[in-house]
């Protein structure tokens, strides 16, 4: 029988894993966590942009809005998916779990910390009040996510890694939304105040979704062939996209500040 570790040595010399049976309990465990984050983030993040197919400005902008919904419902139940091929009875699990919760106060700060029972990541628990808002959501997170989503495209479960491969296509599409209409707004002196207040609020949140640098949860995803890289490095790598796709706008980045202890 092969061991926890010579498993793990399998994989980092190039090994896909294709079902349940062939995994250690330590890679199906480490594996159903982070299936599960993104099934959540999904789900709570669909929920969260419903409200926009009715409030968006134009009918061309309901249109782009549903077609978001519509994507991330289909993320969620691709991911949904993936979680029922390995035993889990996803529809009972959604059923329990609250993803329409969200904070009361918009001006809260809850750093990393989770607020309910599911995985999502934790920026799904601030409201979206304003149109702004919505696109500066497209614009940091969806952002973030696809450099989450890079290591996924090459992660040792091979069936996730073709999931994501047409996820992340269409979350480019949402990052692509958001950097129309950032640079429309930024442009705008009637709104570029706006946009900058937005970005001061969803740059320092979505630096947040990353995790802590050097977390042994990371270094082992990492020796499963579940991540890629550090959460530093993917934090850095969004952070180098976002200030690429802020010039010219006149927008100025925010200071992040991590309120954790970094040595964790």
């Amino acid at each position: 029988m092969v061991t926890a570790e010579e498993f793990a040595q399998q994989i980092q010399r190039g090994r896909k894993i294709e079902a349940s049976d062939e995994m250690s309990e330590e890679y199906r465990e480490a594996l159903l966590n982070l299936l599960m984050q993104q099934a959540d983030s999904e789900l709570s993040g669909a929920y969260g942009y419903v409200p926009w197919i009715q409030q968006a400005p134009t009918i061309h902008e309901k249109l782009l809005v549903a077609q978001i919904v519509k994507d991330e419902i289909n993320h969620a139940y691709r991911m949904n998916k993936l979680l029922a091929e390995l035993g889990i009875d996803v529809d009972k699990r959604i059923e329990q779990m609250e993803y329409e919760l969200r904070l009361n106060d918009p001006n809260a700060d809850i750093g990393t910390e989770r607020k309910a029972q599911d995985k999502r990541v934790n920026i799904f628990y601030y409201t979206i009040d304003t149109w702004t808002d919505f696109i500066m959501f497209n614009f940091c997170m969806d952002r973030g996510a696809g450099h989450q989503l890079e290591d996924a495209k090459h992660c040792s479960y091979a069936p996730w890694a073709r999931t994501i491969e047409g996820i992340f296509k269409e979350e480019m599409m949402h990052v692509n939304h958001g950097d129309t209409w950032v640079n429309r707004l930024a442009a705008n002196p009637d709104t570029k105040e706006e946009v900058q207040a937005a970005l001061n609020k969803w740059y320092p949140r979505t630096m947040n979704i990353f995790g802590r640098p050097h977390s042994s949860k990371n270094k082992l995803y990492r020796k499963l062939g579940l991540k890629q890289r550090d959460n530093e490095e993917v934090r850095q790598a969004f952070k180098a996209d976002i200030e690429k796709a802020l010039e010219g706008t006149g927008l100025t980045l925010p200071e992040w500040n991590p309120n954790y202890d970094e040595s964790v």
